[in-house]
C-alpha cells in the first residue's frame, strides 16, 4: 500500500445512499429525498460526505465540477483560457469552494486541462447531466451547504465517510468520477489498486488522489469509454478488482449496484413502481414515500443490478 497519509485507501465503515427515480413522480424532490436518506447514514460516516446528482442537462453542454478548497483563483481568466483550448464558449459559476464550468466543448479535454493548469484544484466530475460536491464535516451540513435538497433530476448518489486508516480530507471523500457522467461510491477496500492504477494510466486515465475508490471509478470510465455498457464494465470488474466492495454507480441514463463475491459489506435495496433505492442500512430507505409497500431485498454477491431510464 502506498500514497500520502491523507489519501490512503480506507478500510472504513461508511454509508452509501442511492436513489433512482423510475418515473416523474419524485424527480422534483430528488435532492430532498436523497438528503433525508443521507441524514440516516451520518453515524456510519460523520467526518465527511459528498453527493452526485443527475438532471436532464442542456443540449450540447458539458459541466465540469471543480473543488477549489483552500485556494484563491480568479476563475474568469481560467474560463477564458479554457475557451481558447476548447474552441468553445465557457461559463463558470461558484458554489462556495466549488466551481462549475459549462461548455459546448470537449469535457474530457477540459478536465485534463484544469488538472494540468490550475494548481490545487481537483476536478470532481464532468458530463452533460452530473454535478458532484463533497466536503469535510457533518453530512447534514455538507448537504445544506451545497443545497442538495433543492436539486431535481433522475438519480443521485451520496456517501458518508468514516476514515479509519487515513486523515480526514475532502479529496478522500466520495463520490469519485473520472469519466463522463460516470460516478461511483464505495464501501470496502481494494487490494490491487496500485497495479490497476498504473495499467489505467497507460490506457489514458488520469487520477488526482491515491484513493482506491478513484481507481475503481477510473476502471469503469475506461471500460465504458472503450465501448462497454455499464453491465459489461461491471462483469469485468468482478475479475479485475481484488478486494471487498459494495459499489453504487451512476451513469448518464441509469443506476447500478455491485457487490464482490463475498459481499461482507452491508447493502439493502428497495423498489417500487416509482423508484429504486439502495443504502447500507434499511433505515435510510424507510423514510422514502411508499417504502412500506416496496419490495426489499439484499443484493446478492457478484450479481449486477442495473436500472435504466430507457427501460
Amino acid at each position: 500500500m502506498s500514497g500520502r497519509a491523507d489519501e490512503l485507501p480506507d478500510c472504513d465503515m461508511c454509508g452509501i445512499v442511492g436513489l433512482f427515480c423510475k418515473t416523474e413522480t419524485h424527480r422534483h424532490e430528488l435532492g430532498r429525498l436523497t438528503a433525508v436518506m443521507l441524514r440516516e447514514m451520518r453515524d456510519r460516516g460523520p467526518d465527511s460526505a459528498g453527493f452526485a446528482s443527475y438532471d436532464a442537462g442542456l443540449p450540447d453542454r458539458t459541466r465540469i465540477t471543480v473543488l477549489a478548497e483552500g485556494i484563491t483563483v480568479d476563475w474568469g481568466p481560467v474560463a477564458a483560457a479554457l475557451e481558447g483550448v476548447l474552441g468553445a464558449e465557457v461559463t463558470v459559476r461558484a458554489v462556495h469552494d466549488h466551481v462549475v464550468f459549462s461548455t459546448g466543448g470537449d469535457g474530457r479535454a477540459a478536465r485534463q486541462w484544469i488538472i494540468d493548469n490550475v494548481a490545487g484544484a481537483t476536478v470532481l466530475s464532468y458530463g452533460a447531466q452530473i454535478e458532484l460536491y463533497k466536503a469535510v464535516g457533518d453530512p447534514d451540513l455538507v448537504a445544506e451547504r451545497y443545497d442538495l435538497a433543492s436539486r431535481t433530476g433522475t438519480h443521485a448518489l451520496a456517501h458518508t465517510r468514516m476514515a479509519t486508516e487515513s486523515a480526514v480530507t475532502t479529496n478522500g471523500s466520495h463520490p469519485f468520477a473520472t469519466g463522463a457522467d460516470t460516478c461511483l461510491v464505495h464501501n470496502g477496500s481494494l487490494s490491487n489498486h496500485n497495479r490497476l492504477r498504473r495499467f489505467l494510466e497507460g490506457h489514458g486515465e488520469s487520477f488526482q488522489t491515491e484513493n482506491d475508490s478513484e481507481v475503481a471509478a477510473g476502471y469503469l470510465a475506461w471500460r465504458i469509454r472503450s465501448g462497454d455498457t455499464i453491465s459489461q464494465a461491471l462483469e469485468g470488474a468482478l475479475d479485475d478488482l481484488d478486494g471487498f466492495y459494495t459499489f453504487a454507480i451512476g451513469v448518464a441514463d441509469g443506476f447500478a449496484i455491485l457487490r464482490d463475491r463475498i459481499a461482507c459489506k452491508p447493502a439493502v435495496v428497495a423498489e417500487t413502481d416509482d423508484w429504486v433505492a439502495m443504502s447500507s442500512e434499511y433505515r435510510a430507505i424507510a423514510r422514502l414515500p411508499g417504502a412500506a409497500d416496496a419490495e426489499v431485498w439484499e443484493p446478492e454477491p457478484a450479481r449486477i443490478y442495473t436500472w435504466s431510464l430507457a427501460a
